[in-house]
């Protein structure tokens, strides 16, 4: 029986996938869709809270609730768990099959492995909407599930060590999101000649302001992840409900809080323009 090799398996997927390709894209339209739902509704509830107007700093899992508790919310919360799904196979076809060109070679590939963990993380999200939608909870998380896992982590040999390798890559994360939300071509990302020119501005202002939101607050996540592993202490770890409320704990905490929450809502918007607009390459 003839073997198939590596490249032959390659040129298999890839024929699968320019098959596949409308709905691939269509996948990932809901996809940027439901990232656009989750970070308005987390950056709306962190502005209220700023406001003291009765919200809350939480993160993706509390945004997902919120949608539970809207009317008709186990079926609004379904359709965002397809959304998730269709997101994380977007990601998982970008690492993989590289439909972008982006390149094997090491820029590239670390380009790619983060495609790769955004598509397990949104993955592990839609399971959470999943889990809700029908009932049966999220299966754990809060803000107590990032200090859960880091304390799981540190058990382990050089587990330490670990997770402030992992605190610095997400710190490194941030720092790119801000540099991208500065020297990022958005206007090339998307297909806007339908808008006005006045509306194209303000896409690519929410894009760039959530970018760097986005930035600071990846920023602070992992900050906690390097303190708690140079502490010796998982209870130092914080999610990203947490980072937003450590930025309310700063001086002028109110103004940085309504800052990021004001990005973090941009950063929706734009998702939610991305979605219609976005130029996806799927083969």
């Amino acid at each position: 029986m003839a073997t198939l090799s590596a490249d032959d398996v390659q040129t298999s997927a890839k024929r699968a996938v320019r098959e596949a390709a409308p709905w691939i894209q269509r996948l990932a339209r809901m996809g940027f869709a439901a990232k656009g739902v989750v970070y308005l509704i987390i950056g709306s509830l962190a502005l209220e809270a700023a406001l003291g107007r009765g919200g809350e700093t939480t993160d993706s899992q509390g945004a997902l609730q919120a949608v539970l508790q809207q009317p008709f919310g186990r079926v609004l919360l379904g359709i965002v768990a397809v959304g998730l799904v269709g997101y994380a196979i977007w990601r998982f076809v970008q690492a993989g099959l590289d439909p972008e060109g982006i390149g094997s070679d090491g820029k590239g590939m670390v380009t790619r492995a983060a495609y790769a963990i955004s598509g397990v993380l949104h993955a592990a999200l839609a399971l959470q909407a999943t889990r809700l939608a029908l009932g049966l909870g999220a299966g754990g998380g809060g803000d107590s599930g990032p200090q859960d896992w880091t304390a799981m982590a540190m058990a382990q040999p050089m587990g330490r060590w670990i997770i402030a390798g992992v605190g610095l890559a997400i710190v490194a994360f941030g720092v790119a999101q801000l540099v991208r939300a500065y020297r990022t071509d958005l206007p090339g990302r998307l297909d806007l000649g339908r808008l006005s020119p006045t509306a194209r501005v303000w896409v690519v202002r929410f894009g760039r302001i959530g970018m760097a939101a986005r930035g600071i607050v990846f920023g602070v996540i992992g900050g906690f992840l390097v303190r708690a592993a140079l502490t010796y202490d998982p209870g130092k770890a914080r999610g990203l409900g947490g980072a937003l409320d450590s930025l309310h704990e700063q001086a002028y905490g109110v103004w940085l809080l309504g800052l990021v929450a004001a990005g973090l809502i941009g950063y929706g918007l734009f998702q939610l323009v991305h979605a219609r607009y976005g130029l996806i390459k799927a083969s």
